[in-house]
């Protein structure tokens, strides 16, 4: 501008001094003198001279210095510099890259005027599904290696020319490969992130070679684990693309990539996708579907939860009647095993009696046996046949009067036989011994 300003400056000077003789009359002439005339050409020439000699370098742009004589130089820091009168390349540090989506009226928003901007193109993955892919990308140059930077400005010439010849080639190239690396699909379903590192990752390196393969693809199973059926299709080859490898690193193409220009990615990353419409729609039954399944889900949970509810609820009363139930099973157990100890105490203290009343029946026939023996004698000692007759009726009245107020033992255990004959001879034994012994009682009297 300097420059410009100076030899205008300088062409008016000029003019007026050679024009001056010719038209002493003209009243604009006449307002510039021979001395005002070679003033403004000196001030023109001496901006001329300025603004060829010197320029200001803008801060976060660098400057590649070309002299008319073929030197060259680079300029790094900002302020003013001499370039006498050569040629200056300026290239920003950092270069913004970017693709945007343009709105329904085409346009492509507010944009900083440092950022290259262009809209979004389409791309195809490869399901063949189609859509506009949004980038950001920041290239920095290199302002360490002073050689390699003025080549770099040598071979492109400008900022725009390397932006537009070397970079957007690259960035296109970059996200094609990427997309014939997977589906649509893939995409949406978690692989976002790998697209952006193979992306960033060829445009730091170089470009992938790729290599086609034929992926057969899995029937489809409807149904359940009982009865499957499958729909196979006849066409079931879907052609498919992926890295090709040499010593388990990915094989890249030769001199395709920054880095050979000396550019470093500082940021390469997809902002924004605008898919084909059908590919939304599909997106949009899918969704639906997702959202019904989650629904069907929630609710056969819900069901589940409600069942093992009941079944809890179930499982608690079972275990209530169980526990009602052991109670009683215990008290009943209990109270036999407590019966049956009473009903072995009871058959303990009955043998205890039974013993001593057949210990006082014994006593009481030995008795008995003792007294008979002693009428017997005095009945052979000379008793009258009166006397005899009334003794046998005073007996066996006894014996009525006794049988009858006879208390015998109800119950009665022998360790020995259990013969008819052995019983009678007790029974009699012990009648005998009860009437003796009350006939003896008697005559005591």
């Amino acid at each position: 501008m300097i420059l410009y300003i100076g030899i205008a400056i300088a062409l008016l000077g000029a003019v007026a001094l050679l024009l001056k003789p010719f038209f002493k009359t003209n009243a604009l002439l006449s307002k510039f003198s021979v001395k005002q005339s070679l003033q403004l050409l000196g001030i023109g020439v001496l901006l001329s001279i300025i603004s060829g000699a010197f320029f200001y370098a803008e801060p976060g742009t660098a400057y590649a210095v070309q002299y008319p004589w073929g030197g060259q130089k680079a300029v790094f820091r900002q302020g003013i510099n001499t370039k006498m009168w050569g040629r200056l390349i300026p290239l920003q540090f950092e270069l913004p890259i970017k693709y945007v989506i343009p709105n329904s009226e085409g346009d492509l928003g507010e944009q900083s005027e440092y950022a290259n901007v262009d809209a979004a193109k389409y791309w195809a993955f490869s399901d063949a599904v189609k859509a506009r892919i949004a980038t950001s990308v920041v290239i920095s140059i290199n302002t360490e290696d002073e050689h390699q930077f003025l080549s770099v400005a040598d071979r492109n010439k400008t900022e725009e020319n390397m932006i537009r010849s070397r970079i957007i080639p690259n960035i296109d190239q970059s996200i094609k490969n990427t997309c014939k690396l997977m589906d649509a699909q893939d995409y949406i379903s978690g692989q976002a992130s790998d697209f952006d590192r193979y992306f960033r990752d060829q445009l730091e390196n170089g470009m992938y070679v790729l290599e086609e393969y034929v992926m057969n693809e899995q029937r489809d199973i409807i149904g359940d684990s009982a009865t499957i059926r499958t729909v196979v299709n006849n066409e079931s080859k879907q052609k498919r693309f992926r890295v090709k490898m040499v010593d388990g690193s990915p094989l890249r193409e030769e001199g395709n990539s920054l880095k050979a220009y000396g550019l470093t990615v500082v940021q390469a990353v997809v902002t924004e996708i605008d898919w084909e419409e059908t590919f939304d729609n599909r997106l949009q039954l899918q969704k639906e579907e997702v959202a019904q399944t989650q629904l069907e889900k929630q609710q056969a949970e819900r069901e589940f939860y409600r069942a093992q509810k009941e079944k809890a609820h179930g499982e608690a009363e079972k275990a209530t009647e169980r526990a009602r139930l052991e109670k009683e099973q215990i008290q009943k157990t209990i109270a036999a095993e407590t019966e049956a100890k009473v009903a072995e105490f009871n058959l303990i203290k009955e043998k205890k009696q039974f013993e001593v009343e057949k210990f006082k029946a014994q006593s009481k026939k030995v008795a008995a046996e003792a007294e008979a023996y002693q009428n017997a004698k005095l009945v052979n000692a000379g008793l009258t046949p009166q006397e005899r007759a009334e003794w046998d009726y005073k007996t066996a009245v006894g014996v009525a009067r006794e049988l009858k107020d006879l208390n015998l033992p109800e119950f009665y255990i022998e360790g020995g036989g259990s013969s008819k004959a052995s019983g009678d001879n007790l029974l009699t034994s012990l009648i005998g011994a009860d009437i003796a012994k009350k006939m003896t009682n008697r005559n005591k009297e």
